[in-house]
């Protein structure tokens, strides 16, 4: 991955940095849902927030770009606290919807903000940064939240999350602070997201609410991550590689049925690779060691 800058043209390097950008956002997502089985649609939020802040204090208050980055994702570290002290105590679908309608509420607040007091559409975020610059800071992002999510499946933190996942229940009657745990980790996703929003702004240069906060990521990330499976930590990044290709595909011949696609997949997905690639590595693996 470190080499692919030097070799890669234009059209390929851009792709290559999509799948950067994938590769971080799945991973950090499964950290959290994963273990817990919480399906989260609240990526959209956190990413676009990223960039929006990100746009508003180049555009609106001449703040200088690396400010802004170190402070978007602690804009989105405490969005995403609050919204799990608000919505951890649900589960299952009532999450997904909720999650989802939160998403979509701040993205048409971010809207109605931007069209009533800034006069403006959109946010321009003029940098130096080249796609190779961003491709590098978000290749050393996800190492570093790889080597997170392999500290948290070895700490307390992650066995807790793993008795949570299994049953509420029964983590509750042993003494887990199931609700500190779920924030924590939920948290950690929100950071890592806005993160990301924010250092990818500058590949988009014109920052628009409906594009940055656009819900069709959230979707993306989940069916990256449940095609690799939740399994192993490793498992959304074999997921974000064929399907950010196919969905390339998909965009440049047929992009008026990219939403199909989208649906169709996650639909396959559920019913055929319900444990993603990871659930047909694990099978392979008891056979091999029943032999």
């Amino acid at each position: 991955a470190t080499f692919i800058p030097q070799v890669a043209n234009g059209y390929w390097m851009s792709i290559c940095l999509t799948i950067v950008m994938y590769c971080v956002l799945t991973t950090s997502w499964a950290i959290f849902s994963g273990p817990t089985h919480y399906i989260s649609l609240a990526t959209a939020a956190f990413f676009g927030v990223g960039g929006y802040l990100v746009g508003t204090g180049m555009s609106d208050f001449n703040i200088s770009y690396w400010n802004m980055v170190l402070v978007a994702p602690f804009a989105g570290a405490i969005l995403a606290f609050f919204i799990g002290l608000a919505t951890l105590r649900l589960s299952g679908v009532y999450f997904v919807i909720f999650t989802l309608g939160l998403a979509e509420m701040i993205r048409n607040l971010a809207s109605w903000i931007q069209n009533n007091f800034t006069g403006s559409r959109g946010l321009y975020v003029l940098t130096d940064l080249s796609e190779i610059d961003i491709y590098y800071f978000l290749l050393a992002l996800g190492v570093a939240v790889y080597i997170f999510g392999w500290w948290v499946e070895r700490s307390r933190l992650g066995f807790a999350i793993k008795i949570i996942g299994n049953d509420e229940v029964v983590a509750k009657h042993v003494g887990i602070n199931t609700a500190f745990s779920k924030v924590v980790l939920f948290t950690a996703t929100g950071f890592v997201a806005s993160l990301v929003g924010a250092l990818i702004a500058p590949r988009y240069t014109y920052i628009e609410p409906n594009g940055v906060f656009s819900p069709e990521l959230s979707f993306i990330v989940v069916i990256m991550a449940l095609l690799g499976g939740t399994g192993k930590l490793w498992g959304p990044i074999v997921g974000v590689i064929p399907f950010a290709l196919l969905q390339e595909f998909i965009n440049a011949n047929y992009s008026d049925y990219s939403t199909l696609f989208l649906g169709i997949a996650f639909l396959i997905i559920v019913y055929f690779l319900p444990k993603g690639v990871v659930g047909i590595f694990d099978k392979f693996q008891i056979k091999r060691k029943s032999l």
